[in-house]
């Protein structure tokens, strides 16, 4: 693929594009060996080799990290008041990463983060009902009426009913543990779930989106790049 050469250095993270081009002027970055005089100058991103002022700049149009989101962090690219999923990544060069859906400020685990808009249409649209595991720990007996009450899908208020979604109760007592999987994306659809069953979430976690599980080594707020394969799953 052909880029330029002051949007290939800025993608990469290396400044933004006026920055790039001020060290292009002064010398900075060389392409092949030869020093770079114009920002406009093509680069093939497969075979053309590029220093910016020292530092040999590898070429990737997609990112894609796996994160463990703590509790207290929005899902967001910015915010003025807020810490941001984004502000936890360290090691990204790309500069229009985004979160593939949502979680809530207080839900904790599984985050996709990435630029690949075509992959987030995949996992986000209505239409694939792909399905996303939590993790919840419930206020009160979770019973197998519950789990039937899920399975032929709850009113929460919206016009329609919730898909079915399958409740596998792990232990029922005054705080129940549960697993819930389901195939859509409604705002706070696991809690208004529970509420219309007349119980309360006290903990959530996502632990799987579609073929793609939450690594257990990483705790609250680690990430790491998704491996060749999980990429390979996913898409």
């Amino acid at each position: 693929m052909k880029i330029r050469l002051d949007k290939y250095l800025a993608d990469m993270g290396f400044g933004t594009r006026s920055q790039v081009k001020q060290q292009i002027a002064r010398g900075s970055v060389t392409v092949n060996g030869s020093s770079a005089v114009r920002p406009e100058q093509k680069i093939e991103t497969d075979s053309d080799t590029v220093f910016y002022c020292g530092v040999k700049a590898a070429y990737e149009p997609y990112e894609y990290f796996m994160l463990n989101k703590p509790a207290g962090v929005v899902s967001a690219t910015e915010d003025k008041k807020e810490r941001t999923v984004l502000d936890l990544l360290q090691e990204r060069k790309r500069k229009d990463l985004f979160p593939v859906g949502r979680l809530d400020k207080d839900t904790e685990g599984l985050l996709l983060i990435t630029n690949d808009g075509n992959l987030a249409h995949r996992l986000l649209a209505p239409g694939k009902h792909v399905d996303k595991v939590y993790y919840a720990e419930i206020d009160g007996k979770v019973t197998r009426e519950d789990a039937e009450h899920f399975l032929a899908g709850v009113d929460i208020g919206d016009e329609k009913k919730t898909m079915p979604a399958v409740l596998e109760i792990l232990s029922s007592a005054d705080r129940s543990r549960v697993l819930v999987t389901i195939r859509e994306g409604r705002f706070h659809q696991v809690k208004r779930m529970f509420h219309a069953a007349g119980k309360e979430v006290l903990f959530l976690k996502r632990i799987q989106m579609g073929p793609l599980k939450l690594d257990e080594r990483l705790r609250p707020g680690e990430y790491r790049r998704l491996t060749k394969e999980e990429v390979e799953k996913l898409c």
